[in-house]
């Protein structure tokens, strides 16, 4: 009879030995968790954010090796990524693996008679226009060798709306649907395209729209007690490392057969009628 047991054992210890990934807003967050766990699996890393302080400080901490280095680069301009997956693979001989992590919220407004085209113009250009130039520049790097996996940073706000601000929750839609189209385009080359959708996960994106004083500790934990008391799964706070542990998966060769897909790491909070309390 076949083991029920949990034990890992047969899982490799380092799951993305031998790949080469860049990671983008990998400096700080949930990027900074994502690379710390590429590196961990064996991986050669590319950090690429415009905090150069935070991605050199990173990169001197995890300098054990020579499999990490730190490119400075603006998402919003093309030839920034272009260059970032060029000097990616003229260090480390290939890309397998990008990571469109960069994002923004961009301040709350809840008229939008009121809100700011400047402001929609620029959550759309990070999240949205550095997604598909990384996607593309990616896609430059991968069709060649005829293998790669390109999985964009996304959100609960992708699949129901009210959840942000227009510009966030519009343009995370966009990256689902980016998404499912690049991986149309890219199975006849063997390359996999996903996104992973998390719930509110507390990091100083969380805060950013509050002015630099008001971002404390007390902030902090009252956003996660408001998000704590929002979830569906009760119990569990989402961390960066649960984020980040999706995307290893569909980094790894155990995803080789999923392409196209939105994995929500949302406690099934998009899976819920939250008007509806039923269970409550």
């Amino acid at each position: 009879m076949a083991s029920t047991s949990s034990d890992d054992s047969s899982l490799p210890s380092q799951r993305l030995l031998g790949k080469v990934a860049l990671v983008t807003g990998g400096a700080t967050g949930i990027g900074e968790s994502i690379v710390r766990l590429f590196h961990k699996h064996g991986a050669k890393v590319c950090i690429v954010d415009i905090q150069d302080d935070h991605g050199q400080q990173l990169c001197a901490n995890l300098s054990d090796d020579l499999n990490v280095c730190y490119f400075h680069c603006d998402v919003t301009l093309e030839d920034d990524v272009s260059h970032a997956v060029d000097f990616t693979v003229a260090k480390f001989g290939s890309l397998d693996i990008m990571v469109n992590n960069a994002g923004v919220s961009g301040p709350p407004c809840s008229d939008i008679r009121n809100f700011d085209l400047s402001v929609f113009e620029n959550v759309f250009n990070i999240n949205v226009k550095g997604v598909f130039l990384g996607m593309k520049h990616a896609a430059r790097a991968m069709i060649p060798v005829k293998k790669g996996s390109i999985i964009s940073l996304c959100s609960v706000a992708s699949a129901i709306g009210g959840l942000g601000p227009h510009a966030y929750v519009g343009s995370k839609h966009a990256v689902s649907g980016l998404t499912k189209n690049v991986a149309a385009e890219m199975g006849k080359h063997n390359i996999r395209v996903n996104c992973v959708s998390p719930y509110a996960v507390a990091t100083g994106l969380a805060l950013a729209h509050l002015p630099e004083e008001e971002r404390t500790d007390e902030a902090m934990d009252g956003f996660r007690s408001f998000v704590g008391r929002n979830a569906n799964l009760q119990g569990v706070e989402l961390t960066t490392q649960d984020v980040a542990n999706a995307v290893l998966f569909l980094a790894s060769d155990e995803a080789r057969y999923i392409s196209g897909a939105n994995l929500m790491v949302d406690g099934g909070f998009t899976s819920v009628n939250h008007l509806l309390r039923v269970f409550r």
